[in-house]
């Protein structure tokens, strides 16, 4: 790994492995770049609520990991693209199953009813209630 963050002092690999994803928005970040190679403005438009300072310092963090890579063109006006590394790549599908677990247990029947074309149903917003486990079984 790339990073130097905390050298030695993983417990195990799910702790190293959380220390490259943790933050709010890298998952996020993650899930947008697995469709094609973003733009900085991009990024922000498909991430909202993420601030220019904290999509910054994230996608910096991304880049030192080895999981995002940062092409600058030389063109005028200035182009950024990011994409994900093969290592990226690699934790996006070890982030697939979680994805699954979270439609399942959290997002449930209002995931499903998106799913079978009833778009408004499907959203789930910050401020809903939603149980972290199905009730009831």
């Amino acid at each position: 790994m790339v990073t130097g963050r905390r050298p030695g002092a993983y417990v195990c690999g799910i702790d190293a492995a959380m220390d490259v994803i943790g933050g709010k928005w890298k998952v996020l970040i993650l899930w947008a770049l697995h469709e094609r190679p973003c733009r900085f403005g991009e990024l922000r438009r498909e991430l909202p609520g993420v601030t220019e300072k904290v999509l910054a310092a994230q996608l910096r963090e991304l880049e030192a990991d080895g999981i995002v890579h940062r092409e600058a063109y030389d063109e005028v006006p200035p182009r950024v693209e990011y994409s994900l590394t093969p290592r990226g790549v690699t934790l996006n599908e070890a982030l697939a199953p979680l994805g699954a677990w979270g439609r399942e247990n959290v997002l449930g029947s209002a995931y499903r009813a998106a799913e079978q074309g009833s778009a408004a149903a499907g959203q789930v917003r910050e401020d809903d209630d939603v149980p972290l486990v199905a009730r009831g079984t």
